[in-house]
């Protein structure tokens, strides 16, 4: 069960959901406490730290707060139902969370170097300061967030570094990991593929989830317009070996991927999707990421990415698979789909956000104009478009050196 993450927002069809609060009242007399059960699962749908609502539940009820993320255990002294934490959970949404200019849930903390707090929108880019005289302003000061906002101070160099750090180890393990077909992999993929794959046939038609038939509207599937998409897809895949030195492969196969992704009858899930590539044998080949790029997603790429991501993560393993995932979108978006092109900032924040492309790959996408996935001019176009982005990423790079710097100089 999960209820809207604003709760004045009513419409049934919202996208930002999250689990209501289980509270479990512990104890008797004067050691009587209540225990946050799903305090984490909360606090992740957020994207806010779990110690935040706890401590701002504390603050708010005047009782004290102990908190241990290692064993998962949130308490407030002081029996309280659910009820009383969800409504005053509402108050924490509003103040901490809410973009105050959309009203959107999808926003950052971010720390300024003088010590302001505010809630920087991935939507509509405005940032709304957050109430220093309330309490938690001073816990979040004290205790910032491990990925604060980019153009925060504190945690956001360290998540930078890791970030970074995890893109070299992906490139120097990545083929040797696919060589052995994810086998002892415990990402969520792999996990299903072993659950899931005895009992799929690799040419079955799929039939798609449960979850995503009410999604089905949005893709026009009729023969005509199958035949029609299909038929652009081969003239894009012939493309596809332009440059390609590193993979002798024909486009043929890639064509018989990217065509079976668009004839299905609803939308094939991931695991079906990385089953059909591994039947073909390209789940080692940058190019099956450009045709992924090009047949995954429809005019609600918006809505669609955050399922697609642990199917691509799975498959990115390399920069050139990261350059032709770029290149693929760019296809997508310029060719199919340029009324998408105002949409590219976003688009690329949520390839960012997912840990699907890097920051490093983004800033050298949008570096120059290129013409080989798309014409020159509509490359730059894209790039273009792109530019808020890149910018952002830009000057929260240079602010992390700079800090970096900073701390470097104080340690000696």
């Amino acid at each position: 069960m999960s209820i809207n993450i604003c709760r004045d927002n009513q419409d049934p069809f919202y996208r930002y959901k999250m689990p209501p609060i289980i509270s479990k009242i512990e104890g008797r007399g004067n050691g009587i406490k209540t225990a946050v059960v799903n305090n984490a699962d909360v606090a992740r749908a957020l994207a806010r730290p779990p110690m935040y609502v706890t401590k701002f539940f504390g603050l708010e009820l005047g009782a004290q707060t102990s908190v241990n993320e290692a064993t998962d255990r949130y308490m407030v002294n002081g029996a309280h139902d659910a009820a009383k934490l969800q409504d005053l959970l509402d108050i924490f949404i509003q103040k901490f969370v809410l973009c105050k200019a959309c009203k959107n849930p999808e926003t950052d903390i971010v720390i300024t170097k003088d010590q302001m707090l505010y809630r920087d929108c991935k939507a509509c880019g405005k940032r709304s300061p957050v109430d220093l005289s309330h309490k938690l302003s001073g816990v979040i000061l004290k205790n910032p967030p491990a990925s604060v906002g980019k153009k925060g101070s504190s945690g956001g160099k360290k998540g930078k570094k890791d970030r970074k750090d995890k893109e070299k180890d992906k490139d120097k393990n990545g083929d040797a990991d696919d060589a052995e077909d994810g086998e002892g992999s415990d990402d969520e993929l792999t996990k299903r593929i072993a659950a899931e794959a005895s009992s799929l046939p690799l040419t079955q038609a799929a039939t798609g989830d449960d979850e995503d038939d009410d999604d089905d509207w949005a893709v026009d599937t009729s023969e005509e317009a199958v035949r029609a998409r299909v038929k652009e897809l081969e003239g894009q895949v012939g493309a596809f070996a332009i440059g390609d030195d590193d993979e002798t492969d024909g486009s043929d196969i890639y064509s018989q991927l990217g065509n079976w992704i668009l004839e299905q009858p609803a939308k094939s899930n991931n695991v079906e999707v990385f089953m059909k590539i591994k039947e073909l044998g390209i789940e080692n080949k940058h190019r099956t990421l450009q045709v992924l790029a090009q047949t995954l997603f429809d005019k609600d790429i918006l809505n669609q990415i955050k399922d697609r991501a642990p199917l691509l993560k799975k498959l990115m393993t390399g920069d050139n698979h990261e350059k032709a995932f770029l290149g693929g979108t760019e296809r997508f978006i310029g060719l199919e789909h340029p009324e998408l092109i105002p949409s590219v900032p976003k688009i690329l924040h949520q390839y960012y956000s997912y840990d699907i492309v890097s920051e490093d790959a983004i800033l050298k996408w949008g570096s120059r104009a290129s013409k080989k996935y798309v014409d020159k001019e509509i490359s730059k176009k894209v790039r273009k478009a792109a530019q808020p982005f890149l910018t952002w990423l830009e000057e929260a790079e240079s602010e992390d050196e700079s800090e970096i710097d900073e701390e470097a100089e104080d340690s000696e």
